[in-house]
Formats: structure tokens, C-alpha cells, sequence
């Protein structure tokens, strides 16, 4: 009768257990919709601000947003600013033409870190003065945050309840009693 119990106890972990990892993991962070100029884009002038627009509103502790040209400077100006679900920096006039690189971190609505690069091309140069030189972590980019997959906390959790239960149902059998 145990031995029936065991494996019917075993198999209903074990399809609970597929159930949830099969089921893949919610992506619930905060995402980049939009952004100014556009990802892409080629423009004739500089923008005053760029900015990056996400599907939620973002919080607004320690934002990070940096505008680096083709030349490796650094042609954002000032400290980063969130306002409801767009972060965004000052721009002023850009200078070299060629591709310039928005870098943004920001806290999506549920405390994660969500970082990015969006780029833009400026077609005509520009009479603007440049910033000093970006260092490696403006220029780094990527969408992954960092965190432990919540199929990784089900996952053991399943593991340590079924080895639990084995061990309540079957720990003691094995000693003879006298």
C-alpha cells in the first residue's frame, strides 16, 4: 500500500513540477516602446532632449541615460530625468555626423533594472562641443537584468517538498524496531 501511495505522490510532483517549468517565465519588467529621435532614424539637427518611452511607468530612483557619438565622447549634458514612463537627458547641439548611441538604466515599476541602447545617425554636422570621454559602462547596453529566472525558485522548491515527503513517507522503514 506505502509503495502505491509513494508513486502516486511521486508522479503528481513530478507532472506538477513539468507543469511549472514547461510553463516558461513571466516577463513582467518594464519594456522601451518608443524613444526620441527614434531607434534608427537619421536626422539633419540636434534634438534637445533624448529620450526613451516604455510601456509602464518607470521609478524614479537612480536613472542612468548617456548620449555617446561617433567619436567616443560623451554629447548628453546634465542628469537623466523620469517622468511618468519616459527617461530622458539633455542634448544640445551634436557635432561629428554618424551614428550616436542612447544608453539608458532605469527601474521598471517593479524594482528591476531594465538597461538598453537605442541609436540615431546625424546626417549633417553639427557645431556642438563634446563632453569628455564615455568609459565602458555608458557604452555597455544589453536588456538582460541580471536576476535568478523564477523557474529556478520553483524548481528547487519542487526538488525539497518531494524529497521531504519521500523521506516522511519512507524514512523510517528500512530500521527494524525491537
Amino acid at each position: 500500500m506505502s509503495r502505491k501511495l509513494f508513486a502516486g505522490v511521486l508522479t503528481g510532483l513530478l507532472i506538477t513540477g513539468f507543469a511549472l517549468l514547461g510553463g516558461g517565465v513571466a516577463n513582467a519588467h518594464s519594456a522601451a516602446i518608443g524613444s526620441s529621435p527614434e531607434n534608427g532614424a537619421q536626422i539633419e539637427l540636434s534634438p534637445a532632449r533624448a529620450s526613451v518611452t516604455f510601456n509602464e511607468d518607470l521609478q524614479a530612483s537612480y536613472p542612468s541615460m548617456t548620449v555617446t557619438g561617433p567619436d567616443g565622447n560623451l554629447w548628453s549634458k546634465g542628469q537623466p530625468k523620469v517622468e511618468g514612463p519616459t527617461v530622458s537627458i539633455e542634448v544640445g547641439e551634436l557635432g561629428p555626423v554618424g551614428d550616436y548611441k542612447i544608453a539608458y538604466r532605469v527601474t521598471s515599476a517593479d524594482g528591476h533594472p531594465v538597461s538598453g541602447t537605442r541609436t540615431f545617425t546625424l546626417t549633417k554636422a553639427g557645431t556642438g562641443t563634446p563632453g569628455p570621454k564615455a568609459d565602458s559602462s555608458a557604452k555597455s547596453g544589453g536588456s538582460g537584468d541580471g536576476g535568478v529566472p523564477l523557474w529556478v525558485f520553483i524548481a528547487g522548491a519542487v526538488v525539497l517538498f518531494g524529497g521531504g515527503l519521500a523521506f516522511a513517507l519512507l524514512g523510517g522503514r528500512g530500521k527494524q524496531r525491537q
